[in-house]
C-alpha cells in the first residue's frame, strides 16, 4: 500500500511540515510507504475523454491542504481520501460550517451571514450596518470566511471601525458573530479523531482577543467538560470529519463552538498533552482501510 500526503505548494512552513512528518513517520513505522507531495503537481486532471487523469499510484491520500479541486478529483477516480473533500468544503468556508451545524443542538454565538459586493466602487448602506451593530451589539467579531492561523479574524470595537473593517472586506465572502467577551483571549482545542476526542488543551494569549497559537497564544493542560467533549464529537460527526480540531469558546451559560478545522494544526497540542496525535490519525485511516497488523489489505 501507499499513499501521498498533500500539503499546500505555498505553504510548507514547519507547523504544516511538522504535521506531515509525523504522520508520514508513523506510516513508515506500520510498513506503509508515504510521500509528502505539494499540491501543485497536478495529482488528478479532468482528462482526454472527460475521465478523472491521475498523476499518482497512491491507494490513499491525506489531504493537509484546503485546496479543493484536486481533492474532489482524487476521490472521482476512486482514491480513498481523509478528510473528505465535502467536509474540507465544509470546514474552509467558515459561514457554511456554522449552516451545516445549526439546528443539531449546538451551541453557537450568533452569526449573520455578510452580504457579497462584486463591485469595488460599491458603497455598503447604512442601515445595513446598523442591522449588524444593532443585532450582535458591540464590539462584534467580523471573519472572512476562509482564512487560517486567525489572520483574517478582526474585532470591530466601535461602529466606525465595524464599517473600515466591512468596507475593506466587502469583496470577498464575510461574516459577523457576536463577541463572547468571557473568552477575551481564551478557548479550548479538542482534537477529534475517527469520532472521539483524543487531546485537548485551553489556548491562551495575553497580547490578543484570539488565542491562536499562530497569533500568539499559547496551549495549557487541561480537562475536558462532557460539554465540551460533546460539542467537538458531535460536530465532526456532523461534518463527517476523520480529523478535526474544534474550537470551542467559553460563554457565559455554557460552551460554544467558534470553529471547525478540518486541517488542524497538532504541534502545539502534543507538546501540550503528550498524546501523539499524528498517530491516533494514521491509526484511523489505516483500520478504515482495512490495513491489518500483517501489512496487507
Amino acid at each position: 500500500m501507499k499513499g501521498i500526503i498533500v500539503v499546500n505548494a505555498f505553504d510548507c512552513g514547519k507547523n504544516v511540515m511538522y504535521k506531515a512528518n509525523r504522520m508520514s513517520d508513523s506510516f513508515s513505522r506500520r510498513g506503509v510507504q508515504t510521500k509528502i507531495v505539494p499540491n501543485d503537481r497536478f495529482l488528478a486532471v479532468v482528462g482526454e475523454g472527460g475521465k478523472v487523469g491521475l498523476n499518482t499510484d497512491a491507494d490513499f491520500a491525506v489531504y493537509l491542504d484546503k485546496d479543493k479541486y484536486v481533492q474532489y478529483l482524487l476521490e472521482k477516480a476512486g482514491i480513498a481520501v481523509f478528510n473528505s473533500a465535502r467536509s474540507t468544503e465544509l470546514c474552509d468556508d467558515k459561514m457554511m460550517t456554522h449552516i451545516a451545524l445549526v439546528n443539531h443542538g449546538i451551541d453557537m454565538p450568533m452569526t449573520l451571514g455578510g452580504a457579497l459586493c462584486y463591485s469595488g466602487e460599491s458603497q455598503l448602506k447604512e442601515e445595513y450596518l446598523k442591522y449588524i451593530a444593532d443585532t450582535l451589539g458591540l464590539p462584534l467579531v467580523v471573519k472572512s470566511c476562509y482564512g487560517s492561523y486567525g489572520q483574517q479574524v478582526h474585532l470591530a470595537e466601535n461602529y466606525s471601525t465595524l464599517k473600515e473593517i466591512a468596507s475593506r472586506l466587502k469583496n470577498s465572502a464575510t461574516l459577523f458573530q457576536r463577541y463572547v467577551k468571557e473568552s477575551h483571549g481564551k478557548d479550548m482545542r479538542v482534537i477529534v479523531v475517527g469520532g472521539k476526542a483524543v487531546a485537548w488543551m485551553t489556548r491562551r494569549s495575553e497580547i490578543d482577543f484570539r488565542s491562536n497559537v499562530e497569533a500568539g497564544g499559547k496551549g495549557y493542560v487541561c480537562d475536558l467538560p462532557d460539554s465540551f467533549r460533546r460539542i467537538a464529537e458531535k460536530s465532526a460527526e456532523i461534518l463527517q470529519l476523520d480529523f478535526c480540531g474544534a474550537d470551542i469558546l467559553f460563554g457565559k451559560d455554557g460552551p460554544l463552538l467558534c470553529e471547525a478545522n478540518s486541517n488542524a494544526m497538532i504541534g502545539e497540542a502534543e507538546r501540550v498533552t503528550e498524546v501523539d496525535i499524528a498517530d491516533c490519525y494514521v491509526n484511523h485511516i489505516l483500520n478504515k482501510l482495512n490495513y491489518g497488523a500483517g501489512g496487507r489489505h
